[in-house]
């Protein structure tokens, strides 16, 4: 299997990272970093810095695609290259996948009409508008589309991933690799759940 993650300016960094730790990890897997051109490539954090490999033009037709989301998702909702990339990947992918915003990436290669998904909770009712019925979901599994809810989703999504292209015992093993048990220290990780005032503030974090 080789999955493709294609990186944009200011891409969030754990969209992309979280799914390539849990599928590198795994056998018979192999991970690329794409880009319009091979080369550095920041985070929307401008710490993070990682290396596409391969161009777009490089890897037209990997098996799966995982396209993260971050601060810079709108203007790349204006980058034809990326977007076509992305419509003509998934002609010959088995999984065309997302995390957090990248799911209007996704909206954009038009792959989202009539298909549930989800995207990060602040920008989630708005992916109505690219066609897609949102769900509130962690994960959302639609034909060979899957998307993941914000940024720490994309773990979820990854080893989801894995249980249905090798099997649920591998899921389970690279899970224990990266020994992913969720014990948050604070009980703040959902909108469901967070009051007004929380909701608040982490929305100003995105600004």
């Amino acid at each position: 299997m080789h999955a493709a993650i294609p990186l944009y300016p200011r891409f969030t960094g754990l969209d992309a990272v979280g799914p390539y730790t849990v599928l590198a990890f795994a056998p018979g897997w192999q991970v690329t970093f794409v880009a319009a051109e091979p080369g550095p490539v920041t985070d929307d954090q401008g710490g993070l810095t990682i290396e596409a490999t391969a161009s777009y033009a490089d890897l037209p037709d990997p098996d799966v695609i995982v396209v993260p989301g971050g601060l810079g998702t709108i203007e790349a909702l204006e980058d034809q290259a990326l977007v076509r990339w992305i419509a003509e990947a998934h002609e010959h992918t088995r999984w065309t996948t997302s995390v957090c915003t990248g799911s209007f990436l996704l909206g954009a290669a038009g792959l989202l009409t009539g298909r549930k998904a989800t995207s990060h909770w602040v920008l989630l009712d708005q992916l109505a508008g690219m066609g897609a019925e949102p769900v509130d979901d962690r994960v959302v599994v639609d034909g060979k589309i899957i998307t993941a809810a914000g940024v720490s989703a994309g773990v979820d999504m990854a080893l989801s991933l894995l249980a249905r292209t090798n099997d649920v015992p591998t899921a389970e093993a690279v899970q224990l690799v990266i020994e992913y048990d969720p014990d948050p220290p604070f009980d703040a990780g959902s909108a469901k759940t967070a009051s007004p005032d929380l909701r608040a503030r982490a929305s100003a974090l995105l600004r």
